[in-house]
């Protein structure tokens, strides 16, 4: 995790199999603003880091977290790639909500089996 933001810039932008032109046109069509060149050359130089709402859009733009662009984390994208769900972690969630242990064991059961249908169903939409 010693990456730079230039580092993570320019390997994002490598990924998507754009140059520097292309993606100065992507991105200023997209959010309006007047990149150049020479200021994606000083990105990926780590010359320059752009302020944070620009930050933010560049993110939004190669769909990652901003810790991830700006090399804080190795997570691209916490929420595409949170691991899925297991049965023990909703009874564990579950075993943690307020109120849930004085119920009786029967409805402890039902709820648990709710909670696991519920998640197995939105699984198969996906």
């Amino acid at each position: 995790m010693n990456d730079t933001f230039g580092k993570r810039f320019k390997s994002l932008r490598v990924e998507k199999g754009i140059t520097q032109d292309e993606l100065v046109k992507q991105f200023n069509e997209k959010y309006f603003y007047n990149f150049t060149k020479s200021s994606i050359s000083m990105y990926e130089n780590d010359k320059q880091v752009p302020e944070v709402d620009v930050l933010k859009k560049w993110a939004e733009f190669f769909q990652v977290a901003l810790d991830y662009l700006l090399g804080n984390s190795d997570i691209k994208n916490p929420y595409k790639e949170a691991p899925e769900k297991t049965d023990e972690d909703i009874d564990l969630w579950l075993s943690k909500t307020d109120g849930y242990k004085e119920l009786p064991e029967e409805d402890r059961e039902l709820i648990s089996n709710l909670a696991k249908n519920l998640l197995e169903k939105h699984r198969k939409e996906k």
